[in-house]
């Protein structure tokens, strides 16, 4: 199966936050390749693989960086494809510095952008997209999601059982 979201690093060392977008897109069954590629250590292959990821099948980008975090906006740069933006914690600054260079775009050059180290929602974005047009990851998203509100209503339930001296319920 030929990949339609690309994961791409600006660094290997990323790796343990997207590591959580490449497992729920291997649960739902969703084709996707990762790579790392910087925009200011390899930015002509970042601009070449933004150039080609369209003629290539894949429909979402999710770009991770740290720090200066330009990947995100290099790659939007270079393509129209929908880019989804995942800032990683990693700086002095807890990941603020990535999550402000990557929502301060300039007009023109969208980036969505989830929160630090939301590689999960970034994930979700991109089969929310996808599912737009295509029917069976659309129901797979769903039971997906009914999946989440049926662990809170469990976790819920588990509290309620909880015997304490002083809880009134």
């Amino acid at each position: 199966m030929k990949p339609v979201i690309s994961i791409i690093m600006g660094s290997t060392s990323d790796m343990p936050v997207m590591e959580k977008a490449a497992k729920l897109l291997d649960e739902m069954q969703v084709p996707f390749e990762i790579n790392a590629l910087s925009a200011h250590r390899t930015p002509a292959e970042v601009e070449k693989f933004s150039k080609e990821a369209a003629a290539r099948g894949i429909k979402v980008i999710i770009a991770a960086a740290g720090m200066a975090a330009a990947l995100p906006g290099v790659i939007a740069a270079n393509t129209t494809l929908p880019v989804i933006g995942v800032p990683v914690k990693g700086s002095v600054l807890d990941g603020v510095d990535a999550l402000y260079s990557i929502l301060q775009m300039p007009p023109g050059i969208p980036v969505a952008t989830v929160a630090i180290n939301g590689a999960m929602n970034a994930a979700i974005l991109a089969i929310q997209m996808l599912a737009l047009s295509d029917e069976g990851l659309a129901k797979k998203l769903a039971s997906y999601k009914e999946g989440l509100k049926d662990k809170i209503v469990k976790a819920n339930q588990e509290l309620k059982e909880i015997k304490y001296t002083y809880k009134t319920n």
